[in-house]
């Protein structure tokens, strides 16, 4: 994990994320990701000289209306001695059964992002952790480029003003191979997604694009997310650059 929280502590200090006092909801789908960051926050504690607390919150969509065995990463969770919320909610039944939606990832990220949101306040916290990576980002910039016609992406840290909640992500400088690796050397109790749409989304295409392009212009990626970093818009510009506003994606992710 060592290198892992190197990333996460640069940019905890990059993008002035974390703070005293702050209670922290970490939003655990049950992927690799959520589970490096939840692990992560829990050890960068020990020696970043923030005083912060961390609980994890599990919102099961119950597709096909079976719960999730979460059991693995209840244990975990008291291993490390923090609190773990699980929230049944009925969101693959709303998003499959009735909706019966086309391209069901928006409606979803929508619903998940306001049952986290209030799980979160129940729980008395004031910021929420996600656990978008540095390939995240990528995409999400090029998805707003070529889809929607919008230069922009998800920030690394943002107010949610109606709910008065901070939502930071503190992998954004993590690439998802090094996320993967600490995933497999702790050995973190993985959940595999039960969604009937995995692998199958528009973002999961980006993936393919990406990967095409790295293979035939080596370095693709990090000249994209050099360069919003350097525009500075949605946040993403250096300590002491101005902020420019921009957009968010439709097909953003907890």
């Amino acid at each position: 994990m060592q290198k892992m929280l190197g990333y996460m502590r640069k940019a905890v200090e990059d993008f002035d994320l974390i703070h005293d006092g702050d209670k922290i909801a970490v939003g655990v789908s049950g992927g690799k990701d959520s589970l490096v960051l939840l692990y992560g926050l829990v050890l960068l504690k020990r020696f970043i000289g923030i005083d912060y607390s961390v609980t994890a919150i599990t919102l099961d969509p119950c597709f096909n209306g079976v719960c999730t065995d979460y059991s693995e990463i209840s244990e975990f969770c008291e291993k490390l001695g923090i609190e773990y919320i699980i929230k049944r909610t009925q969101i693959g039944e709303i998003v499959f059964d009735v909706r019966k939606e086309e391209h069901p990832c928006s409606l979803c990220a929508r619903m998940r992002r306001g049952a986290l949101h209030d799980a979160a306040k129940d729980a008395g916290c004031n910021v929420v952790a996600l656990g978008h990576h540095n390939d995240d980002a990528v995409e999400t910039f090029l998805m707003n480029l070529y889809i929607e016609g919008r230069i922009g992406c998800f920030s690394p840290k943002s107010y949610l003003s109606r709910k008065e909640l901070y939502l930071i992500r503190p992998m954004v400088l993590a690439p998802e191979s090094e996320i993967r690796k600490a995933a497999n050397k702790n050995s973190l109790p993985v959940v595999k997604s039960k969604c009937p749409a995995d692998g199958k989304t528009k973002r999961e295409e980006m993936k393919e694009y990406i990967l095409k392009m790295n293979r035939e212009s080596r370095g693709f990626s990090e000249r994209i997310f050099g360069a919003l970093r350097r525009s500075g818009i949605d946040g993403w510009g250096f300590p002491g650059q101005q902020p420019k506003p921009g957009t968010f994606s439709s097909e953003d992710k907890i």
